[in-house]
Order: structure tokens, then C-alpha cells, then sequence
């Protein structure tokens, strides 16, 4: 029962994350590549798609603190972190890091500066939810969305009282 509980709870969290628009069709695309062969595939992808952006989030934010800001520097990890949201689906993120490059092309320093913290916003929040998913897949090993019911009855599952 557990089980099917936490089944719903994602399928409803994926369900609005894509409602909210902070996931597009790409994301649908890498769930369907994840097979019996490599059931970690997503969280395996989440997982580095974060590491990258703490990584390019922590590099904008050094780069555009400085008096005089290398706008080529900071335009090609803005493209980075495009590219990878692109290719996990991050939607907002996505979107916002067009609208920082612009601001790059322009030269325009508070430009940047806000354009950054609409992408840590949009980041964090899309991290958030991220880090729920995968917070479950860890407690109850389950196959992303494909829920293992053997998982209730492992000794890996801290609900376990055996």
C-alpha cells in the first residue's frame, strides 16, 4: 500500500512539474530510454545535471562579482548550462539562460546580474523537486518510475522493521 502511495506521490510531481512548464518533452524522452538495463539512468542524469549547475551557478556569480566582467566567459558557461537544461528538460531554466545571454551580448552588467538570479530561482526550484525524487528512488529503490514492490522488503529500506 506504501508502495502505490509513493507511485501516485511521483507520478503527481512529475504530472505538475510539467504542468508548471519546468519540464518539457525532452524529459519524457530520457524516461523512455530508461530500461531493466539501467534502471538508475535518470537519477544518474539528474544527479549530474546538478553537480553542473551548483559548478556554472558558483562560476556566473564569481565571474559577474568582479569590477570588470568578461562577458565572453561568462555568455559561454550561460550557454553550458542551456545545453545541458536543454538535455534534461529543464524547461524554465532553459528559458531563462536565452534571456541571460542576451543580456551577455549587450554587455549589460545589472542585465546579467538579474538574469542570474532568475536562473538560480528557476534552478532551485527545479532542483527542489529533484531532490525529492530521488530522496525516494534512495529510500525505497525504486526503478524511477517503475516502483520494485520487493523494495518494501529490503534491507536498504528504512521503513523496513524486520
Amino acid at each position: 500500500m506504501a508502495l502505490m502511495a509513493l507511485r501516485e506521490q511521483l507520478d503527481g510531481l512529475v504530472n505538475s512539474m510539467f504542468l508548471e512548464g519546468l519540464l518539457d518533452d525532452q524529459f519524457e524522452q530520457l524516461q523512455m530510454l530508461q530500461d531493466e538495463s539501467s534502471p538508475g539512468f535518470i537519477a544518474e542524469l539528474i544527479t549530474l545535471f546538478c553537480g553542473d549547475s551548483e559548478r556554472i551557478l558558483a562560476e556566473l556569480t564569481k565571474l559577474l562579482d568582479q569590477a570588470v566582467v568578461d562577458y565572453q566567459k561568462v555568455d559561454a558557461f550561460v550557454h553550458q548550462l542551456k545545453g545541458s537544461s536543454s538535455s534534461v528538460g529543464a524547461q524554465h531554466v532553459k528559458l531563462a539562460c536565452v534571456q541571460f545571454r542576451q543580456f551577455c551580448e549587450e554587455h549589460n552588467k545589472e542585465g546579467c546580474l538579474g538574469a542570474l538570479n532568475v536562473v538560480k530561482h528557476e534552478y532551485y526550484l527545479l532542483r527542489g523537486k529533484f531532490d525529492t525524487m530521488l530522496q525516494a528512488r534512495h529510500g525505497y529503490k525504486y526503478h524511477w518510475w517503475n516502483l520494485d514492490p520487493v523494495a518494501l522488503d529490503t534491507e536498504d529500506n528504512p521503513s523496513n522493521t524486520r
